[in-house]
């Protein structure tokens, strides 16, 4: 039996949904009726603009209700996600001390002209986020953390100069795309520097979902609401796995 969902507003299944959007044109009876029609040809029926707002300059800002015609089956859906084991903290430092026997070194940063701070502190500072502590709370970790507008080629001399076991890139910036460009160009100078496959590389982000990490050469990505332990899990996890094969990566001292 299929489980087709529509989104909910006053009653189950009624397909209302709220819209927000600007379109380049001044305010007035035309522009109204631009924003009713875009709606109308997204499938969306009955589109109602319930505000318009000049935005000056020849651009207005409107809200929308509509009801939405087509569902979702979630039996058909398929969502990639990093593996990650349900390891407490106390669990994921015994496990490196009896395991790897030593620090997991880290470094992470927000590269390029990113100054958004708070996902990557979440996951690094000892503070943590939601209740689940930072990386730099855990015995099983040294922390770099470089912080906000980091070139990458500043994270890759630090990540060789302390030897980084995992590198943590969080990108929250991406107008133009300019997060892929970020994430691509710091795969390119590890292949380049000979550091890629010795280090566990993570993103994270608003926009990062696993499935796209991957399709730039991470090992994961992460995105809104992911706690400290799951990163540090998913980093122990991988370098436990990697030391099982010929290379031994967990084991370098």
């Amino acid at each position: 039996m299929s489980r087709v969902i529509l989104p909910y507003g006053d009653t189950t299944g009624d397909g209302a949904v709220q819209l927000s959007f600007t379109l380049p044109v001044a305010a007035g009876p035309a522009a109204r009726e631009a924003a009713r029609q875009i709606c109308l040809r997204m499938n969306l029926e009955n589109p109602q603009v319930v505000a318009m707002r000049d935005l000056g300059g020849g651009y207005t800002f409107f809200i929308v209700y509509a009801r939405a015609t087509q569902g979702v089956d979630l039996d058909e859906l398929r969502v990639p996600e990093a593996r990650v084991p349900n390891w407490s903290r106390e669990e994921i430092d015994r496990i490196v001390a009896e395991r790897i026997g030593r620090p997991i070194r880290v470094v992470g940063a927000c590269t390029g002209t990113d100054a958004h701070t708070v996902g990557l502190d979440a996951i690094l500072n000892m503070k943590g986020y939601r209740g689940d502590y930072g990386l730099e709370r855990y015995q099983g970790f040294r922390v770099w953390n470089l912080g906000s507008q980091v070139p990458n080629e500043t994270l890759v001399a630090r990540a060789q100069a302390v030897e980084a076991d995992a590198i943590l890139v969080s990108q929250v910036v991406t107008q133009k795309n300019v997060h892929l460009a970020n994430l691509t160009e710091l795969v390119d100078l590890l292949e380049a520097e000979g550091m890629r496959e010795r280090v566990v590389l993570v993103c994270g982000g608003p926009r990062i979902t696993h499935e796209l990490a991957v399709e730039l050469g991470y090992d994961a990505g992460f995105g809104p609401g992911t706690l400290p332990s799951q990163v540090a899990a998913f980093i122990v996890q991988t370098l436990l796995e990697r030391a099982d094969g010929p290379d031994g990566t967990a084991g370098r001292r």
